[in-house]
């Protein structure tokens, strides 16, 4: 299980995949609302002029010293729905993130966000 209060200490590390091949680098951690628990990485992908960033679930991730490893493959990751660097994920796009992924979407009762930043 990873702990909530070790977020911090994540960002920067290398995202890899089930493979070891390097993704991105991890910016952010967004929790699941509903469990207070990681949920969600964004990892910054791209060219240096060029930068954007992809979520992945932490389902099964792995943190290790320097890196967090996935359980999804590079290419896939690559191809989630993505986000400048200085945007937050429209509330309208979450669901898109969770079915890119095969995952079931399940925003709160008043239809309150699944997932927050931290």
């Amino acid at each position: 299980m990873i702990q909530t209060a070790d977020i911090r200490e994540w960002r920067a590390h290398d995202v890899v995949d089930a493979d070891g091949h390097k993704i991105g680098t991890l910016e952010a951690v967004y929790v699941d609302t509903s469990t207070d628990e990681p949920a969600m990485g964004t990892v910054q992908v791209g060219l240096p002029t060029r930068r954007h960033l992809v979520f992945v679930p932490l389902h099964r991730a792995v943190v290790g010293p320097g890196y967090v490893k996935v359980d999804y493959k590079r290419a896939l990751v690559k191809r989630c729905p993505a986000i400048g660097t200085d945007d937050v994920l429209p509330v309208e796009d979450e669901a898109a993130v969770f079915t890119h992924y095969g995952l079931l979407y399940q925003p709160g009762a008043n239809g309150e966000r699944q997932l927050a930043r931290r």
